[in-house]
């Protein structure tokens, strides 16, 4: 015989996932952010032409945080949806493109490499379109949940590029931070 979760049950799962995988997300965020070091004090980074377009600094980190929260929670809608096809899958997409993600902070701001972020948030791109397209097969609100990420990555995207483009000399940088700039 089988039964049908109520409603209720049901909300208690999402729960006790998003008691586990939104602090997840959060903490390994906060974490590569920690291995790419303080932005603010990142002399190769404070060196470099910004784009007009370019936040001012503190919107990073609260615009981060609210995306990891968003993403842990529709991580736990996709985790709790036991039986649900494509679930499994879902969930290492989830994974592989939040590896990516992670990836992307050390290799611009610790590395100096513009163009090697700039190819990772490419991939990362894709990797959410993907991933966003198998939520929705599991949870639609997963997927939707998902959405502002992937507006931010392809606007960080468009930052990485103009980066690369107006400071094409800094494109792995030694790490030294003992660039020197004159303007005339």
């Amino acid at each position: 015989m089988q039964q049908i979760a109520s409603s209720a049950q049901l909300r208690a799962s999402v729960l006790r996932w998003a008691l586990f995988t939104v602090p997840l997300c959060i903490g390994l965020g906060f974490l590569s952010a920690r291995a790419a070091g303080s932005v603010a004090t990142n002399a190769w980074f404070e060196t470099l032409d910004k784009p007009d377009i370019y936040p001012p600094a503190i919107a990073f980190p609260i615009v981060w945080s609210a995306l990891y929260a968003l993403m842990g929670f529709a991580l736990a809608l996709i985790a709790s949806a036991r039986g649900a096809r494509g679930r499994e899958i879902a969930m290492v997409l989830f994974v592989v493109q939040l590896a990516v993600n992670l990836s992307w902070s050390p290799v611009l701001f610790s590395m100096h490499r513009i163009t090697w972020a700039l190819w990772i948030i490419f991939v990362l791109i894709v990797l959410v379109i993907l991933t966003i397209a198998f939520a929705w097969r599991v949870r639609r609100t997963a997927a939707a949940l998902l959405l502002p990420y992937l507006a931010w990555i392809c606007f960080a995207s468009v930052l990485n590029l103009q980066l690369l483009e107006l400071n094409p000399g800094a494109d792995g940088g030694d790490g030294s931070g003992s660039t020197v700039r004159v303007q005339l």
